[in-house]
Order: structure tokens, then C-alpha cells, then sequence
């Protein structure tokens, strides 16, 4: 047996058969066009084809994997539309280039650009355009797409690497995983297989290239493995991980909708994070007692112009209408960093993860903060919709946001609008200045949300988006735990109750420890409620307690995991 090491990218176990992904050659002439007009044409139909074709495959990305997941393909939409790559092909065509080598030669170019560039966001977009072109090749050179052409047996899929054209369109009833050996955990297709609910490990080297086509496998995507020709009693002992695992959660779905109550009758709320309107009804049928980040930048992503007050109104409103009296909490625009705006002219920083990002942009360009804080106090009226700003450093940031909505709302109220008569107003608790001055930052909010997401890489000093350090951006370190245990104190000193939005919050072995810290409130991706749910009932505030102690009192993020692994075994 060997064992191959990657990067955990989707949670889940798959035990089958190699399937070593080839994709179809794509190969061509390089020949001297006499009708360079009739060139262009051939090029704008297959240009026209390929965009119909993304409009399928993002409506079947969005049904499958939610709107946020799906917007890469709007981007992808984008690309066809780049009006520079658009005309270095044509001027290709003009100089009597076919097709395929004008297209071919002009996003090489592009593509050099882009990975040329010191931000990791645009160098990671470089296989984008590499998706966009092949698309366009197999158009132009009649070549159809069949990703699993051969596949007749669910197996797990080896590649060098997936696109995130290819992983949506992969037939879900013959695949059960992929591995591969590029790619990292923030890239396009984790993300999708995540949404796709697919075990994956990526990032695992050029090795598992070299593993022969029907080779037995166990993917581990849990712990990041891949399991090569393992004998039986290695079979055997993960496929009762697997049915154990499955069989917690069957249970844990049929009683997604109770409460989450300790067994000593403490009670938490769990509630969701969503991205859009679609991903509130798969929230609710998950048992979400309602919204506890609402990411508001799907209005924003992959689009040429910035959605205006009525789109959002019409937008927030369509979600907080789904969830009638529970809570919605609304968080404002949260651009920068690894998240840019297509549609927003934004300067280049060195460091957008220090740069102008999130409510230090809003409050920078009210033009484009005012319009969402006046969309949501429309929203708001008659319904629990609540807003938070992310991002938040100083006391200060949060006085002019304040200012900023009473601003909107007395504007609103002249113009004889609905406002939301009172709206509890918070903020994202994810830097340590924050959460060092959670005391101070509590008299002037109703609640903290705190993302660890954020936390903890500023906390460490690790980009969450470099595989070379990602990993030490752990949530569960004893100092990330630390900064959560002193957030809430400080809060509850107040009478504050706190929330917590990050990935943290739906980690199974992170509840006992959150739970025992005394968070009020668990917001998480909604496949992951009811067994969060399940977990929180299992346990005694007493026993929490006792977890979240010892926690803090460790010193790395595997001695609390193994820790906790052994106290709720």
C-alpha cells in the first residue's frame, strides 16, 4: 500500500477504482487564411457558441453548488467579452492567422501577464482564461466535450489538475472523488466540489499521475490522503468510517429542524451562511433557525456595472421574505483582499490583505456604500434583518458607519420610505485590534460576529490564500481560541451576545470548545446544520466548559484536536 499526501480540499470518504482524466487533444494547424472577414466570422460563431454553452453550464453549476459557486462561470462569461484579448485576435486574423493560432497566441500572451503579477488573486485567474480558451479550441476545432468519455463505473478521478468547467460537468453518478496533482484549497474547483458535496485532494504532486487506470484507491478527503492499492483490513476499517459518518448524518438530517439544546438544556442557535436567494431555501430545509451572514457581494461579483439601490432592496428583501421572524444578518459590502470587483476600479496594493478592503472601503466611496445601507434599511422594514461591517479596527470605523446608515434612514424617512423601525446593529470581530478592544468596541454594538476565517490568518501572520503557509492559518490554535474566549467575556460584560461565522463554526470537533467558551450563536454553510445541531445535543454545558478549558491551556492547533478527538470519542 502507498499513501500519498495533498491537500484536503472537500470533506468525505470514496473508496473505487483509478480514472485517470484525459482530456481531448486539442492540437492544430498553424496555416495562412485567404479570407481573413470569413476567419473573424468562424471565430465570433464558435465566440457565440462557447457563451451559450457557459449560460448552461452556469445554470447548472448554480442548481447544484448555489449562486457563489456559479459566478465562476459568469466570469468566465467575461473573459469572452475582454475587449483587448478580443482585438489582439482579430488583428491576428486581419494579419492572415487562423483561428485557432490567433486565439491560441493571444491568451498565451494574456496568460503570461497574469501570472506574472505579484497578487496571487490574478495568477490564480491565469487558468481561468486557460478554461475560456480550450472551450473556444474544442468549438473551432469540432472537438466535443465528453470529460468522462470511457468512465463506466463510479470511480475516483486523477488528473493533473481539473478545471471548473470540468468538475461541474463530470457525471456525478460514476464519480465518487478526485485527486489531483496541482491545486490548492482555495482554488475554483474546491470550492465547487465542496458545493458538489465530492470528496477531494488536491495538490498531491505528479505521483498520482503515474497510478495505473482501475488501481483500487481510498480518498481520504478529511485528513488529505490517497490510499493506493490498500489491502483489505485498511478497506474494511474506512469503509465503517464511511457508513459511521453516514449514518450520524442520515440521523442528525431527520431532526434538523429541532433545537440545538445541550443536554443540561442550554440552548445555542445554529443559523446559516449564505451567498444568495437560492441558498436560503436550501438553509431552511437544512434546519437553519435563520441567517447569520448574508454575503452580500453575489450582487456585486463578475459584472460590468454595480447593482443599484432597487436590485439590492429587491434582492435582500426576496431573502428575508423566506425566513419570515427569524433573524437575518445583513453584512455589508466585503471587497479586497482575495475578493475583487470586476466592476469597480479599484488601486493595486501590495498587500490587499493590509490594503483598502471591506468597511474601510465603504466608508471611503459612500456612493457605494450609501445605496446598500439604504437597500437594507428598506428591506429591514417589518421583517428581523440586522446588519453588520466587516472588517472593523477601530472604534472610530464604527461611528462612521453608524453615522453614515442614520444618515440613509433620515434620508429615507424624508422621501416618505419603509425603514426598519429598529435594526440591531454589529460588527465582523476578525482582527486582532478588534478583538483586543472588544471591550471598547461593545458599548457601541448590539453583537459580534466573529470569522475566524480572517482572524486567523492575520493572527498567525499566514495568507489563508498561500499554499506554502495556508496551513498555519489554523482556527484552532490556542491563540486564535484565546482571542475567541476573551471576545465573548468582553461582550457578555455588556449584555452583547456573540455569533461566530467563520469556518470554524460548523468543525464538529471546534463545537465542544465554542459551546464551552459560551458562543450564543454557530453560523455555518448549510449542508453542515443538522450535524452541528447533532453534535451540540450530545454534549453538557459542564463538559464544554471543561473541553474549552484544557484547549486553551495546549499549544497547537493537532494537541487541541487530538484533545477534544479523545474527551467526545
Amino acid at each position: 500500500m502507498k499513501t500519498l499526501r495533498g491537500i484536503a480540499a472537500s470533506q468525505g470518504i470514496a473508496i473505487g477504482p483509478a480514472f485517470y482524466f484525459r482530456r481531448a487533444d486539442l492540437s492544430f494547424e498553424r496555416y495562412t487564411i485567404a479570407d481573413p472577414a470569413a476567419e473573424w466570422a468562424r471565430f465570433q460563431a464558435a465566440l457565440q457558441t462557447a457563451c451559450e454553452q457557459l449560460a448552461k453550464v452556469y445554470a447548472r453549476a448554480e442548481a447544484e453548488s448555489g449562486a457563489e459557486q456559479a459566478a465562476i462561470f459568469q466570469a468566465h462569461a467575461l473573459i469572452l467579452e475582454d475587449p483587448e484579448l478580443l482585438e489582439a485576435i482579430q488583428t491576428a486574423i486581419k494579419q492572415g492567422f487562423n483561428a485557432e493560432a490567433a486565439l491560441s497566441d493571444a491568451v498565451e500572451m494574456y496568460v503570461q501577464m497574469l501570472e506574472a503579477m505579484d497578487d496571487e488573486y490574478f495568477r490564480a485567474r491565469a487558468a481561468d482564461v486557460r478554461d475560456v480558451a480550450a472551450r473556444l479550441l474544442h468549438i473551432l476545432l469540432g472537438v466535443a466535450e465528453s470529460p468522462t468519455e470511457g468512465l463506466a463505473v463510479p470511480s475516483i478521478i486523477l488528473a493533473r489538475d481539473l478545471t471548473p468547467s470540468d468538475t461541474v460537468l463530470l457525471d456525478k453518478s460514476l464519480v465518487l472523488g478526485f485527486c489531483t496533482a496541482k491545486g490548492g484549497a482555495t482554488s475554483h474547483t474546491a470550492i465547487l466540489a465542496r458545493g458538489l458535496g465530492l470528496p477531494a485532494v488536491v495538490g498531491v504532486g505528479a505521483e498520482v499521475l503515474e497510478i495505473p487506470a482501475g488501481a483500487l484507491l481510498v480518498l481520504d478527503g478529511d485528513e488529505g490522503t490517497l490510499l493506493v492499492e490498500p489491502d483489505e483490513e485498511t478497506i474494511t476499517a474506512y469503509r465503517t468510517r464511511r457508513e459511521k459518518a453516514s449514518a450520524v448524518l442520515a440521523r442528525a438530517r431527520r431532526h434538523a429542524g429541532e433545537p440545538a439544546t445541550t443536554r443540561d438544556g442550554h440552548r445555542v442557535e445554529v443559523v446559516a451562511n449564505i451567498g444568495s436567494v437560492a441558498e436560503a431555501q436550501v438553509a431552511l430545509e437544512s434546519g437553519a433557525e435563520g441567517v447569520g451572514l448574508l454575503r452580500t457581494e453575489f450582487l456585486y461579483m463578475e459584472r460590468s456595472s454595480l447593482p443599484d439601490e432597487e436590485e439590492q432592496y429587491r434582492a435582500y428583501r426576496a431573502i428575508v421574505d423566506q425566513f419570515g421572524d427569524r433573524p437575518v444578518i445583513l453584512r455589508t459590502l466585503d471587497i479586497g483582499g482575495d475578493k475583487e470587483l470586476a466592476c469597480l476600479d479599484l488601486p493595486r496594493e501590495m498587500n490587499p490583505f493590509l490594503g483598502l478592503r471591506a468597511i474601510r472601503l465603504c466608508l471611503a466611496r459612500p456612493e457605494l456604500f450609501k445605496p446598500q445601507l439604504r437597500a437594507a434599511l428598506r428591506a429591514g422594514a417589518g421583517r428581523n434583518l440586522k446588519i453588520m461591517f466587516p472588517m472593523v479596527s477601530t472604534v472610530a470605523e464604527v461611528r462612521a458607519a453608524r453615522a453614515m446608515l442614520e444618515e440613509c434612514r433620515a434620508e429615507l424617512l424624508a422621501e416618505g420610505q419603509p425603514v426598519a423601525e429598529k435594526m440591531e446593529i454589529g460588527i465582523m470581530v476578525e482582527v486582532p485590534a478588534a478583538a483586543l478592544l472588544a471591550d471598547r468596541l461593545a458599548s457601541e454594538v448590539d453583537f459580534f460576529s466573529i470569522g475566524t476565517n480572517d482572524l486567523s490568518q492575520y493572527t498567525l501572520a499566514a495568507d489563508r490564500t498561500n499554499a506554502l503557509v495556508a496551513p498555519l492559518a489554523d482556527a484552532f490554535h490556542p491563540a486564535v481560541l484565546r482571542l475567541v474566549r476573551d471576545i465573548i467575556a468582553a461582550a457578555h460584560a455588556q449584555g452583547k451576545w456573540v455569533g461566530l461565522c467563520g469556518e470554524l463554526a460548523g468543525e464538529p470537533l471546534a463545537i465542544p470548545i465554542l459551546l464551552g467558551l459560551g458562543l450564543d450563536e454557530f453560523s455555518m454553510n448549510a449542508p453542515a446544520i443538522p450535524l452541528a445541531k447533532q453534535t451540540i445535543r450530545t454534549l453538557t454545558l459542564d463538559q464544554a466548559r471543561e473541553v474549552a478549558a484544557t484547549a486553551l491551556e495546549l499549544d497547537s492547533p493537532e494537541a487541541v484536536r487530538a484533545m477534544v478527538t479523545h474527551r467526545t470519542s
